[in-house]
């Protein structure tokens, strides 16, 4: 382990933990295996009647589709290095007073790993923690020459947020996330921020978005969009044809983000949220940590990311689901959600 993932003496556990997996609930596995596989090019493994489980590496499970009518992504799964780093973030969830509790012998063997311990999450989204990834020696069998996973774990996950400076305060509870940057853009006129928290190497593992001024949500999933990263800028561009190529809708062309630098598209997942596939973004290692300060920038691209097929059911079905927010409070963990601002 480097001296970058070891816990901090200060009690922090920034560097130590990493998104391990995402599960999502869905009716749709026949989609779900044809866009996973055939057009994204992950390796898959099916479950029987429990549902998907796509691979990344030689972890035998980074995304979980199990049956079920939700259409969304229901939990989150960090890996956590040690057990001094898993007793530090146990404590804290537990003297807030918020439960926690282990997951059945079943759970952990569809997430691919020993144990986990679960807990509640902003939107509704449960929080699972491990130590123990469950590995597999099986050759990936998959269209991609391979994805970045490691230390900076699977990629990240963007929230659309009513209550943006809770769900900050959460994950700077939780697991001592860092502001890495902001962003403002403009949405159709309406001006949009987005705060970019990492938790380890990656630029930033959540990303959580707001309008400014009206609390409302257009996004009727918990996440506006999934990540992860090709190992090379060639598989980015082939996943990006054959999305094309089988129907599946795209979102946003190919671009290069203003912060992370990152190149990716977007493109709409069965279920209807977001998945970006994306290549090269900056890494903020032990040599630029200690002296990184976080900017804002104008505008989410450099250049790309323009919006295809956006019809007008989109945009009303979009307002709909804001006029609904409206009536009805965000989920938000309260105990967890003071953080320490830095």
């Amino acid at each position: 382990m480097s001296e970058f993932l070891r816990p901090n003496t200060d009690g922090s556990v920034f560097g130590a933990v990493h998104l391990g997996y995402i599960v999502v609930q869905s009716n749709r596995q026949a989609d779900w295996r044809r866009f996973g596989a055939d057009a994204i090019g992950m390796h898959v493994d099916a479950l029987d009647s429990a549902g998907l489980r796509f691979r990344l590496d030689d972890h035998t499970c980074r995304l979980l589709v199990r049956r079920g009518p939700a259409e969304d992504v229901t939990a989150l799964g960090w890996q956590i290095d040690n057990h001094e780093t898993f007793d530090r973030i146990i404590a804290r969830i537990a003297d807030r007073g918020v439960p926690i509790a282990e997951g059945t012998a079943e759970e952990a063997v569809l997430r691919g790993v020993e144990r986990l311990w679960r807990f509640a999450g902003p939107k509704g989204m449960v929080q699972e923690i491990f130590t123990v990834p469950v590995t597999t020696p099986e050759p990936l069998r998959m269209l991609s020459s391979g994805w970045v996973t490691g230390e900076a774990g699977m990629g990240h996950v963007a929230i659309v947020s009513r209550e943006p400076e809770a769900l900050r305060g959460y994950y700077e509870t939780v697991f001592d996330s860092r502001l890495s940057d902001y962003i403002d853009e403009n949405v159709s006129g309406l001006k949009m921020k987005i705060r970019f928290l990492r938790v380890n190497e990656r630029h930033h593992s959540i990303a959580i978005a707001n309008l400014r001024g009206v609390k409302v949500d257009p996004i009727r999933t918990r996440v506006q969009h999934i990540n992860i990263q090709s190992l090379t800028l060639d598989d980015m561009l082939a996943s990006f044809q054959r999305v094309k190529d089988l129907g599946f809708r795209m979102a946003w062309s190919v671009g290069q983000h203003t912060n992370d630098r990152q190149l990716s598209y977007y493109c709409v997942t069965p279920s209807g949220f977001e998945l970006e596939v994306g290549w090269n973004p900056i890494i903020i290692g032990p040599e630029l940590e200690s002296t990184w300060e976080p900017t804002t920038y104008q505008g989410i691209s450099r250049w790309g990311h323009t919006p295809v097929g956006e019809t007008v059911l989109d945009r009303f079905g979009q307002f709909r689901q804001a006029l609904r927010t409206v009536r009805t409070p965000e989920i938000t963990v309260p105990e967890l959600a003071g953080g320490r601002i830095r």
